[in-house]
């Protein structure tokens, strides 16, 4: 794998983290390298889903933004203190 490649799958993976913790409505106890990482996860996995159902871009972005969400969500309610 070329560099160029691993700086895009790092710059994608912070868009996506960014815009999933901006969807979830509640504050998240989770770090900057969490989003990052929950932002690759998500990436992949809706570009996978993506190529595997011949989606068009738009379609493809939607769906790594969902699996973001859904994985941020999870993380955070997963990280929360009870109270």
């Amino acid at each position: 794998m070329e560099i160029t490649g691993l700086i895009s799958g790092l710059f994608v993976g912070i868009v996506i983290g960014l815009i999933a913790r901006i969807l979830v409505p509640s504050m998240q106890p989770i770090g900057c390298f969490v989003t990052v990482l929950i932002g690759i996860v998500g990436g992949a996995g809706g570009a996978a889903i993506g190529a595997a159902a011949d989606w068009n871009f738009w379609l493809t972005f939607g769906t790594q933004i969902l699996i973001a969400t859904i994985l941020v969500a999870i993380v955070a309610a997963a990280f929360r203190k009870g109270t």
